[in-house]
């Protein structure tokens, strides 16, 4: 059988959806790439046709130098899809893809100014310079914080250090050489690059939007989901289907019920506020407790609840609860002792077994649910209390499985007791008394 529910811890789950949007962006980035450096390869293309001395060498070194830049640019894009499409991209590899970007930008610029000889101080007058943009928008992309400021940085302390660079000697060939970086040519090209920047921020902000989007829905699910269900359980159905909530699981739990004691009798001839204020105080002592216990409540029945404990230490985490309410119904009665008002006791009936755990019902109405033999024998255990004239009545397994020492922990071992549905008697022990 399928569970429904995960056992993902929550910061597991949180990295597995950031490693699932690390890897979506990655895509993106990689298309956005690819059209970056076709787009320069075309302008570079169109450029070449508007300067007139294109023949001159340091022209054709510095086309070429472009030219291997944005192919390499282009190859670098086409691998990130390639590894993303195939499954191969891991989160790791971002850092040196980035650090590939940045590298491309520097490069092509301080070639740029090697093959012109012009000063560092022109640095910004480079057309590559311009792809500054591009390259920070691909970072943002990534929502890493760090990856941003990593990027920054390499290119920030790139540029100051070309920038210092100085060539022997600037001669009359090299001023005209500055004149031709300001020309109509490599204006178009950072006229290019602004155009690319912002078609980068423009998908940056849907992707940001989208996932905006997707958050808002997944919090309306979470919050239609504890509209019915306990918040914890909310909390781990909120990516899962309808169908696959029903499916259910068989799962190992201890099961605890409390129930007020002649409440009935209590609330007779009283305000009806005075009752409302008695089971708010007594569900907030419950979810205290259960709270304080790592517990579950499954659901509150008028003036009974019954409250769900899972896992490995499930049991020792039942009798904590089950001694933290005796605390509370203890305090409870001697807040109405203290006013003038009768008290009430509860009794607490605790048992642990295999039993079926799944979500129940429609769109309109769902409601989380444990069924079997653990449940409906807890509730009798808790109804034997009336008889044995004990507050907390427990199984002999949920004390096996607390590790508890029945004599040392209070404990008194009761008569097994006979159980309607069962062939043999379910050995029980009691603990403590109903307050006077």
């Amino acid at each position: 059988m399928r569970m429904f529910l995960s056992r993902m811890p929550p910061d597991t789950e949180e990295a597995a959806l950031l490693t699932a949007a690390s890897v979506d962006a990655e895509r993106t980035v990689a298309l956005l790439r690819i059209t970056v450096a076709l787009g320069m390869i075309a302008m570079l293309f169109m450029a070449m046709e508007g300067v007139p001395d294109i023949d001159e060498q340091y022209l054709r070194r510095q086309v070429g130098l472009a030219f291997m830049t944005m192919g390499a640019y282009l190859a670098l894009g086409t691998a990130s899809l390639w590894a993303v499409q195939r499954g191969h991209f891991r989160p790791w590899m971002v850092w040196p893809v980035v650090t590939l970007d940045c590298l491309f930008l520097l490069a092509n610029t301080g070639l740029s100014l090697a093959n012109s000889d012009v000063p560092g101080l022109v640095v910004f007058a480079m057309p590559s310079v311009w792809l500054v943009p591009v390259i920070l928008a691909f970072a943002v992309l990534r929502f890493n914080p760090l990856l941003m400021g990593y990027a920054a940085a390499v290119i920030t302390l790139g540029l100051i250090a070309l920038a210092l660079w100085t060539p022997a000697e600037v001669t009359e060939d090299i001023g005209r050489r500055m004149q031709l970086t300001m020309q109509t040519a490599p204006n178009m090209m950072r006229v290019t690059m602004i155009a690319l920047s912002g078609v980068v921020l423009v998908a940056a902000a849907r992707h940001t939007r989208a996932l905006l989007f997707q958050s808002i829905r997944e919090a309306r699910q979470k919050a239609n989901l504890t509209r019915y269900l306990p918040a914890k359980m909310a909390g781990r159905l909120a990516g899962g289907g309808l169908d696959t909530l029903r499916e259910g699981r068989l799962v190992h739990m201890t099961v605890l019920f409390i129930d007020m004691r002649n409440f009935t009798r209590w609330c007779e001839g009283r305000d009806p506020a005075e009752v409302s204020a008695l089971i708010t105080d007594f569900r907030s002592r419950v979810q205290t407790a259960a709270d304080a216990s790592s517990g579950l409540i499954d659901k509150f029945l008028g003036d009974a609840a019954m409250v769900l404990f899972e896992g490995p230490n499930g049991a020792a985490s039942a009798v904590d609860c089950a001694t933290r309410l005796l605390e509370e119904m203890d305090d409870l009665a001697q807040s109405a002792r203290t006013a003038g008002v009768d008290p009430v006791t509860a009794g607490i009936g605790l048992h642990c077994g295999d039993v079926f755990a799944g979500v129940v019902g429609n769109t309109d109405r769902l409601e989380y649910s444990v069924f079997g033999d653990t449940v409906n024998i807890a509730a009798r255990l808790e109804k034997l209390t009336r008889e044995v004239d004990m507050p907390v009545v427990a199984s002999a397994a949920v004390l096996a499985e607390a590790g508890a020492e029945p004599a040392r922990n209070g404990w008194t071992a009761l008569p097994p007791v006979q159980l309607r549905g069962r062939s043999s008697g379910v050995a029980i022990f009691g603990r403590g008394s109903f307050a006077e």
